[in-house]
């Protein structure tokens, strides 16, 4: 890898060197690596080959996750989320004790390690938001439940400067990762004050599929907003707000 000097930036490719641009500078490299139909077909890569069809399910199982609770990752995730949770998901299938490698998957590996996932890596929910809550899911009843007795927000809530109310939110998701399907509920609690006034006990009750036998997660977010003459508008585009899986319940 090479440093490109000089007063015209050059991006793409020359004969086998690439040309990009990067936060460190223009880079340049040149093109290399082992011909694509030889990793599909030599016995000597077949290790490469699970790696990177294991790799392949996981970001599946990543994007059928974020889309399930899209209304909230939009507004409570760091730029990275994307990258992180695939991660996420490959120790999840890594875990599959049944399976062989390059057929490990989801539904046999542990989803309960996505327990305590932050989608937002700048602003974990452990550290913004300190109110005791119980999250329980009913398989049975096909519900995702937090529930948070009363506290006090000014005490309880690491607000960011500026913030005058908040919103607490809760996602509930049925996941079908084998047929890319899903089954959520969104909701919250309205726009509440930042206040040293005693909340009202929070009931916040997702709802999916009775006795349903696919892996069922509950995230639970808060999100912070700025009140402007009779306005309320979301904080900094979200950058403190926090959201995480709260709880997980795999496969019945």
């Amino acid at each position: 890898m090479a440093r490109v000097g000089g007063i015209v930036p050059f991006k793409g490719t020359i004969g086998n060197i690439s040309f990009y641009k990067t936060k460190a500078g223009n880079l340049a490299r040149e093109k290399g690596g082992v011909d694509g139909s030889r990793i599909a077909k030599d016995p000597a890569f077949e290790r490469t080959r699970e790696n990177g069809e294991e790799f392949g399910r996981a970001g599946k199982a990543n994007k059928l996750l974020r889309t399930s609770l899209r209304a909230l990752v939009q507004n409570a995730s760091d730029s990275y989320v994307s990258g992180r949770l695939t991660s996420a998901f490959l120790k999840v299938i890594q875990a599959d004790q049944v399976s062989v490698r390059g057929k490990r998957n989801v539904i046999d590996g542990e989803v309960e390690l996505l327990r305590g996932f932050e989608f937002n890596a700048a602003s974990s929910l452990g550290s913004t938001f300190y109110a005791p809550y119980v999250a329980t899911i009913d398989r049975a009843a096909g519900t995702a439940t937090i529930n948070v007795p009363a506290f006090i927000p000014n005490n309880m809530i690491a607000a960011p400067e500026g913030a005058t109310h908040y919103k607490i939110f809760v996602g509930g998701a049925e996941i079908d990762f084998e047929g890319e399907t899903f089954v959520n509920n969104i909701l919250d609690s309205g726009e509440l004050p930042l206040d040293r006034v005693a909340t009202a006990p929070i009931v916040l009750s997702a709802v999916v599929t009775a006795d349903s036998t696919r892996p069922l997660f509950l995230a639970l977010g808060i999100e912070f907003f700025q009140r402007v003459n009779n306005g309320l508008y979301s904080l900094f585009n979200g950058a403190f707000n926090a959201l995480s899986i709260v709880a997980v319940s795999g496969t019945a």
